[in-house]
């Protein structure tokens, strides 16, 4: 049930982010989903990969930071993926994963 829940405020989060910067398109809100499916298995497949040694690197000090970025990157990985979505450029991702990344602080909070 989290999850989807998760999957759902993600998505919403993107159609939000669509109105709020003019470098971010979405077509739908099933789009919006895909989407938002896509980012979150690119997380915790490809992103955790990624995030795990640089964990170690920075002795977890920095992980917020790395978890934020590695989340950029994986939406501008999704941007490639769908014809549907796009964002141009890297600070929108990084604005994108931001919001997405405290709703699901406050998510697991509650």
């Amino acid at each position: 049930m989290n999850f989807i829940l998760t999957l759902l405020i993600n998505a919403g989060i993107l159609l939000g982010m669509t109105y709020i910067l003019p470098s971010v398109i979405i077509k739908n809100y099933k789009t919006a989903i895909l989407v938002a499916l896509v980012i979150g298995l690119l997380n915790a497949t490809l992103g955790w990969i990624i995030r795990f040694p640089l964990n170690i690197v920075t002795f977890g000090l920095l992980s917020f930071i790395i978890h934020l970025f590695v989340t950029a990157v994986m939406i501008k990985l999704a941007d490639i993926l769908f014809s549907d979505f796009e964002i141009k450029g890297f600070a929108p991702a990084i604005i994108i994963a931001l919001v997405m990344t405290i709703a699901g602080g406050l998510l697991a909070i509650f």
